[in-house]
């Protein structure tokens, strides 16, 4: 069994923020610190004072994650950036909370004497004396101290305070990862209260000392223990009085916690088998336990579930006979061509999962340059009259304003280019279109023209593909590019007018003209030509898109099934010097690298041939290099064997903080099952004689602080993780177990319960009382597991105050 921590985050918005800049507003951005270690940087919004990020990120974290802070910074070009004001939520606050935070909150003061991390090796004793006992402190350590100095440490030392006596061990310069090893002796007194304090500083020259943090430790227990050694978290200074919050502004957060216990592969299995027979079975089921699963799943967590069920079958190989029950169910229930799939059920959900999670990298192939073009163009594209701005499209060359008619016109040429590059795009993709979502959209095609046969409803069937194609896939990247990971960044107001028209126009095309999507923006008619071909080229490419045999699909699987896949690839800076040459972060040469299931290789330009750096299996960690090692806080090392069996260390560095924790991501869920994987390492290099971290001479010595290779980010193109995926289905099936019951009673004898039938072997014999049993069975694996507990559904969310 396994504990696995999640976070899942979303960051809305900010409201009322301060004005950093002369020009009276601010240019803010949030970075999230997981125990002060930067894990995401949202997309600066630039100029405002109430910015709308609508960013989601989930990190899967170690279980010994303390706290979780959101800072929102406001960007200078020219001057470090400005810190407006943090939120800060402990561990021990969300896991009371199994829902999580959702609502505003406060944002307060950066208080230096707060943002303390890391941690102290301390031995504390209790030994006998000439006429007292004695306490006996032992310093030896530290690890991953706050960088309290311009060149990214610090030069700590620690102050040991008891019963009015004080004493210091000497200075470590330059480092955060130091080693003391010194003792210190006081006299104990009988019945003294008098508290140990340990308190952690940076010595500074000519300012004064920054303090890291302290940890207390309660006398009378020592004395009773006698002995106690370990790692203690270091602690702010809670002494001083709590500062009033000022007008920071508010920001609007999701965050939501999930600690899972996941059990052995083997106990999983009776679930995920009659989960898999029940989709086997289709609507021939007699129990039909995937509908049941949607009657008793609420609004709130439909996605969720729908998610799981859906990773859950993609790793059982049914993906598509899952969805096409789900198709069924809901063209049984449906009865006029125009409502279909526009509701929220099950099987919109699941099909929208299924698009990002087996389709986004086609989706980047086929959107991913008309995205681009928009972004680098900048044109101003209005096609309301109501709302152009003649002043904003500049003058022509004969040094007169547009009028309003030429910004119509040119506009709508703008974006007919744009929706014909798409299509023309679109049109060229079938065969790149992967081929388990070509016979999804085949299975799809072919019911709905079962459902509805006349020649009136001819249309419906292609409405149904575009209904998830372009309305819930590509429309939502088009207007959202950033979180369908096509942008790094937001666009301005300009760019994000022109997504939305183009959107808005994808949509008429996906809706195949109809007069109802004609009628509601009559402005939008001078795109009606290029909109008439668009539907002509769409039902064209859908035709050819359905047109899959199952010989062809699974050919076409087989075949990628013998690619190494690539996992991530992108620029990085390769550190180039050797030997005791000096260290800086102009040593790094750009290359192309390529991360696939394989190894991790580079090449001069994407399209130049690939060189292998390091074979996956012999990857030992990726962790962070600290800032001071090359003068910047973007480097990563991968620490690897060579084909000799000796210990080689690759230098990387990225561009940003969110590209290096997708690469140390990435790096780390590759090499999670690699034999020999460290548990320590050196965040700094060997420089000359010593590392530049601890100071340690020996270069095989062990490292000075724990690697993460647990921290990762949770992306579209993650590996399944069939045991999660199982034990989050049985997590929902127990929170409505109570509603499971009442409905099969319903089914099996009315209003009054009757006793379950039992097949041969002493197993029920229909499929909602065999899944009930392997509820119980499950239930009864966690109580009897070290873990202790099962868990529980969700009952509430904590709004955080307005």
């Amino acid at each position: 069994m396994a504990k696995r921590s999640s976070l899942f985050i979303r960051i809305v918005e900010g409201k009322n923020l301060p004005a950093k800049d002369i020009t009276g507003s601010s240019d803010p951005y949030c970075i999230v610190k997981v125990d002060h270690e930067p894990i995401i940087r949202t997309a600066t919004v630039w100029k405002t004072l109430c910015p709308f990020w609508g960013e989601e990120y989930q990190v899967h974290l170690l279980p010994t994650f303390h706290s979780v802070a959101f800072y929102v910074m406001d960007e200078d070009a020219l001057s470090r950036d400005d810190v407006i004001g943090k939120v800060c939520l402990t561990r021990d606050t969300l896991a009371t909370h199994p829902k999580g935070f959702s609502g505003w909150a406060h944002l307060t003061e950066v208080d230096p004497d707060e943002e303390v991390q890391g941690e102290i090796h301390l031995r504390l004793e209790v030994v006998p004396g000439t006429r007292a006992c004695r306490l006996r402190c032992s310093v030896l350590e530290a690890r991953d101290l706050a960088p309290k100095d311009r060149n990214g440490a610090s030069d700590p030392f620690v102050r040991v305070r008891y019963n009015g006596r004080t004493q210091e061990t000497s200075i470590v310069k330059k480092s955060r990862y130091p080693r003391w090893n010194e003792t210190f002796e006081f006299e104990l007194e009988e019945g003294a209260a008098e508290a140990l304090c340990v308190e952690a500083w940076d010595w500074d020259l000519v300012s004064r000392n920054d303090f890291l943090g302290k940890v207390v430790f309660n006398v009378q227990r020592l004395r009773a223990a006698q002995q106690e050694e370990g790692w203690f978290r270091l602690q702010p200074d809670q002494s001083k009085s709590q500062r009033e919050e000022g007008n920071l502004g508010s920001l609007q957060l999701e965050v939501r916690l999930r600690d899972e216990m996941v059990l052995p592969s083997g106990c999983y299995q009776p679930l995920v088998q009659l989960l898999c027979r029940e989709v086997k079975l289709g609507t021939q089921s007699p129990g039909q336990l995937i509908l049941l699963i949607e009657e008793t799943t609420s609004t709130e967590c439909r996605q969720d579930v729908a998610t799981t069920l859906l990773k859950l079958f993609l790793g059982q190989g049914l993906a598509k006979d899952f969805l096409d029950l789900l198709f069924q169910l809901e063209l049984g229930r449906t009865s006029e061509a125009n409502t279909l799939f526009r509701s929220n059920s099950l099987a919109s959900k699941s099909m929208e999962s299924f698009l990002k999670v087996a389709g986004m990298r086609y989706l980047h192939g086929v959107l991913g340059p008309i995205i681009d073009r928009v972004f680098e163009e900048k044109k101003y594209v209005e096609l309301d009259p109501s709302k152009v701005e003649v002043k904003d499209v500049g003058c022509s060359g004969l040094h007169r304003p547009h009028t309003e008619a030429e910004v119509l016109e040119q506009s709508a040429q703008t974006l007919s280019a744009h929706l014909g590059a798409l299509l023309s795009s679109l049109s060229r993709s079938v065969r790149a279109c992967p081929a388990v979502v070509r016979a999804t959209f085949r299975q799809l095609f072919r019911r709905v023209r079962e459902r509805f046969p006349s020649a009136q409803d001819e249309n419906v069937p292609f409405i149904a593909v575009t209904s998830f194609l372009c309305l819930r896939f590509i429309s939502p990247a088009i207007m959202a590019p950033k979180l369908f990971h096509l942008r790094e960044r937001h666009a301005d107001a300009r760019t994000s007018r022109t997504l939305l028209l183009l959107a808005k126009a994808v949509q008429n095309v996906g809706n195949m003209d109809t007069p109802a999507s004609r009628a509601k923006e009559a402005w939008m008619e001078p795109l009606q030509p290029t909109v008439r071909q668009g539907v002509a080229q769409l039902k064209d490419f859908i035709t050819k898109l359905v047109d899959i045999q199952e010989k062809e699909e699974l050919d076409l699987q087989r075949a990628l099934s013998l690619q190494a896949p690539p996992v991530k690839e992108g620029p990085l800076f390769i550190h180039r010097t050797k030997g005791k040459g000096p260290l800086m972060s102009s040593s790094f040469k750009k290359l192309h690298f390529f991360l696939t299931t394989e190894a991790l290789s580079f090449a001069k330009t994407p399209s130049s041939k690939k060189s292998t750096l390091i074979k996956l299996a012999h990857i030992r960690a990726a962790e962070k290099v600290e800032e001071k090692s090359f003068g910047s806080s973007h480097v990563m090392q991968v620490i690897y064997t060579d084909d000799a069996g000796r210990s080689q260390t690759a230098y990387l560095q990225c561009k940003c903080v969110n590209e290096l924790n997708q690469w140390l991501s990435a790096l780390r869920k590759v090499s999670i099952n690699n034999t020999g994987l460290l548990g320590s390492y050196h965040p700094g290099v060997f420089r000359g004689d010593k590392w530049s971290c601890c100071h340690q001479r020996d270069k095989t010595d062990l490292g000075c602080d724990k690697t993460r290779s647990r921290v990762t980010l949770q992306e579209w193109n993650d590996p399944l993780d069939h045991d999660l995926e199982a034990q989050l289905i049985y997590r929902h099936l127990l929170g409505v177990e109570a509603t499971l019951r009442e409905k099969h009673r319903q089914l099996s004898a009315g209003p009054e319960a009757g006793p379950v039938l039992m097949g041969p072997g002493g197993a029920p014999e229909d499929p909602v009382a065999q899944l009930l049993q392997v509820l119980q069975d499950l239930q009864e694996a966690h109580r009897s597991s070290p873990a202790g507990s099962p868990p529980s559904e969700p009952s509430r969310v904590l709004e955080l105050q307005t």
